[in-house]
């Protein structure tokens, strides 16, 4: 498949910058692609995070989402705004929904941490285009992280979106509740180079008619590796690859993800 040939880009890239890898001892901590860590922000420490991800029928997606304490670790600030493509033969593409979320640092001790988000979703995605609800939703994940030893990491997650009266394309509407889960486990090649295995599903409802829902299901596992780029400015740039693939109801569907995250502090 045409997208394997970018990982010998990201392996070059891993190679050109070892050097500088080789002078930080900064683990990786809070880049999941499909998941959700449960690390919140550092003091004074703000992250931009960038994913597109293509797929199969050339439809593909790209979120941005910014980080920020509030003011301390404990809690966190941000929001997530995600542009799509939906597949042939529609090709219908814009804004979709907008994520505004906190999160609580509920548990940090030892090798385990745990932080709850609840987010608002805003209508701001098109719905007659199918690219939002057309109604404000309501969205609460739980990501638990454990560091199993000094080269392997897990992080887990269970969350709901609520959407009360969401629309479909002809204005129907009905109340949809869809569950989201996953896990990962992480193995520190280095303290900056990772490689990732996540598996990540949803359980959910589309609208189907005037107050009728029809069952809206999901599963991929998500192979990829991810590394980073240390600065003196306390700058730290992680590149990130990896390659989705559908198993029971995604069967069949495939692509590749790419990910950039820059984390620094305030000033």
């Amino acid at each position: 498949m045409f997208f394997f040939r970018l990982l010998p880009v990201f392996l070059a890239m891993f190679f050109i910058w070892k050097p500088v890898l080789a002078e930080e001892t900064k683990k990786i901590q809070d880049n999941s692609f499909l998941l959700e860590e449960a690390y919140n922000q550092e003091d004074g420490v703000i992250q931009h995070i960038q994913a597109f991800q293509y797929m199969k029928g050339a439809k593909w997606a790209y979120t941005f989402t910014q980080e920020w304490p509030v003011p301390k670790q404990t809690h966190q600030l941000s929001y997530t705004i995600p542009i799509s493509r939906m597949e042939a033969p529609d090709r219908k593409s814009g804004l979709g929904d907008i994520l505004i979320n906190y999160r609580y640092q509920a548990v940090m001790k030892g090798n385990i941490a745990a932080s709850p988000r609840f987010s608002i979703v805003l209508p701001t995605g098109n719905y007659k285009k199918g690219l939002g609800t057309g109604t404000v939703g309501y969205q609460v994940n739980v990501p638990v992280s454990v560091e199993l030893s000094d080269k392997f990491v897990t992080h887990w997650n269970l969350g709901w979106t609520f959407t009360p009266q969401a629309k479909n394309e002809a204005g129907e509407k009905a109340d949809t509740l869809a569950t989201n889960y996953g896990a990962s486990l992480i193995y520190l090649a280095t303290e900056n180079v990772n490689l990732m295995l996540e598996a990540a599903g949803s359980a959910g409802q589309a609208v189907a008619g005037q107050g009728v829902t029809e069952p809206e299901n999901s599963f991929f596992i998500n192979p990829g590796m991810r590394f980073a780029i240390n600065c003196a400015s306390g700058l730290q740039i992680v590149p990130g690859v990896s390659f989705p693939i559908g198993i029971g109801p995604s069967k069949g569907e495939y692509g590749v993800l790419t990910y950039l995250s820059f984390e620094h502090p305030f000033f």
